[in-house]
């Protein structure tokens, strides 16, 4: 490897050729859909295409992507320029800072800077895609853009940039594999903590600190979602986090967790039971796992997540147990709060074609009234079946 390349390598996650693929790929979809400037507002597209990354995402930020650009533009606040200079591997002059005299001084905002910046480009009569149902993109940013750019058409883009994503390159899938190592630790300790008397928040500090150490050769990250930890009553609900409240013998505890790399995640959920075997939870991840494992040998390239979904279901129809949620959905680069990609859903109905390198969580959770289950596999679409980005047991783990 040259000097060049190495340098380019060390600074950044991917090649500039990586980064420029992205681009390629968006701006061809941006052409079938008429548009010719895309205002992408999202932070894991903003990260994927430019590869900014930073905790600014609460504040006003957007990647800009002209139909005929070179280089995006990376639109962030003065604040965070440096982190922009760092970590992107635009060309200076495509960073674009705005002043900080526009936090929090409404009705003046940033967008109002974006505008100048489109107006002074001579974009302000193009058809301009918007994420309309980004998180953090707000009711402001809109009214900003809409008043602002009159002469514009103004059109949702429909989440593009997130399919763009949905087939990963082979640098993503080792960084999902280095995840799923540090996941893997994440829930071996889990399994190790999970007590008798031991407070849920004590737990989840150790498992905080697993995960964040991660393994000799992957250092950990903050994730997209916080380790959730549903307890008792509780594992009947969904998304419960930790409270100062002690497990309980005879008590079962759902973990949903995940590693993170370089922002890219493979999410794990296991259930643990405390104090003497229950014949009936058993039983119920037995088949949990039946279903599971259904869908996990209905994944292949040229299947759909319709058929994914209907083996799934077809073993819960076996047994008599209703779910009525989704199974699964697309995974790959998460920020809080959340590290779904919203695009496929492992759902009856998604007739989205599963190609090699689709990427999906699949959660079978079965929740009956005051008490569940819950076992998930982070999966890789590949030419003749599934690859699990984790190795773990999948039984209910019984502690005796």
């Amino acid at each position: 490897m040259d000097l060049e390349n190495y340098l380019e390598i060390s600074l950044m996650n991917f090649t500039k050729d990586e980064y420029k693929n992205r681009l390629k790929k968006v701006q061809k979809m941006m052409q079938e859909r008429g548009i010719d400037l895309l205002i992408s507002h999202d932070t894991n597209n903003m990260n994927y295409l430019t590869g900014y990354d930073a905790w600014s995402f609460y504040y006003a930020q957007c990647a800009i992507i002209h139909v005929n650009a070179d280089e995006p533009l990376c639109f962030v606040r003065a604040q965070d320029a440096g982190g922009a200079f760092i970590k992107c591997y635009l060309k200076k002059e495509n960073i674009i800072v705005y002043d900080e005299n526009f936090i929090h001084k409404w009705p003046k905002h940033p967008y109002d800077y974006l505008v100048e910046i489109i107006k002074e480009r001579k974009w302000d009569n193009l058809s301009i895609g918007l994420e309309m149902d980004a998180h953090y993109f707000t009711a402001f940013c809109y009214e900003k853009i809409k008043q602002g750019l009159p002469n514009a058409k103004i059109k949702d883009s429909d989440r593009l940039v997130n399919w763009a994503r949905l087939i990963k390159s082979e640098a993503e899938i080792n960084y999902m594999r280095a995840a799923a190592q540090i996941s893997q630790k994440g829930m071996k300790t889990a399994i190790e903590v999970i007590n008798p008397g031991v407070r849920q928040c004590d737990a989840v500090g150790e498992i905080q600190k697993s995960l964040f150490y991660g393994t000799k050769e992957f250092g950990g990250e903050y994730s997209s979602i916080a380790t959730l930890l549903p307890t008792g009553a509780g594992t009947a609900a969904s998304h419960l986090t930790a409270t100062q409240d002690k497990f309980v013998d005879g008590e079962a505890t759902i973990i949903e967790l995940s590693g993170v790399y370089k922002r890219y995640h493979a999410p794990m959920a296991r259930t643990v039971l405390l104090g003497k075997p229950d014949n009936l939870k058993i039983e119920t991840m037995k088949k949990t796992n039946e279903a599971l494992q259904a869908g996990i040998d209905a994944t292949k390239s040229g299947n759909t997540a319709d058929d994914v979904a209907q083996a799934f279901w077809k073993v819960l129809d076996k047994y008599g147990i209703e779910k009525s949620s989704r199974t699964g959905y697309s995974i790959g680069i998460g920020y809080p709060p959340d590290w779904g990609e919203h695009t496929l859903n492992i759902y009856k109905g998604d007739m989205t074609v599963l190609k090699p390198n689709v990427c999906f969580h699949m959660i079978a959770v079965m929740q009956f009234g005051n008490w569940g289950v819950e076992v998930s596999e982070a999966i890789r679409v590949t030419e003749n079946g599934a690859e699990l980005f984790c190795n773990f047991p999948k039984e209910l783990h019984v502690k005796s």
